[in-house]
């Protein structure tokens, strides 16, 4: 996974809210994962609102010495396909 690509959720994945944090259910894999951390939560939902992952870690706050961290957390969703490359946003003209 690349912090420096657009990211969003997979379309046949819906993120439910938890006191916890969040599930993510996959319709199509049927896989189901927790996320137990509320700013990973934030930052997967924002991740279509950036040019790429490193902004939308870099809009929650996330720090230099953190990113590390969650950057490993977006790739593990991204290796069980949770999260999916972004088409790049198309400038209005």
């Amino acid at each position: 996974m690349n912090i420096d690509d657009r990211w969003q959720l997979h379309p046949q994945v819906a993120l439910r809210p938890e006191p916890f944090g969040a599930l993510l259910y996959h319709f199509g894999t049927r896989k189901l994962s927790f996320l137990k951390n509320t700013a990973i939560v934030d930052i997967v939902r924002s991740l279509p609102d950036h040019d790429d992952a490193r902004s939308a870690l870099t809009a929650a706050g996330v720090s230099d010495e953190a990113m590390p961290r969650y950057a490993d957390a977006l790739a593990v969703l991204a290796r069980s396909n949770m999260i999916v490359p972004s088409p790049v946003k198309e400038d209005p003209a």
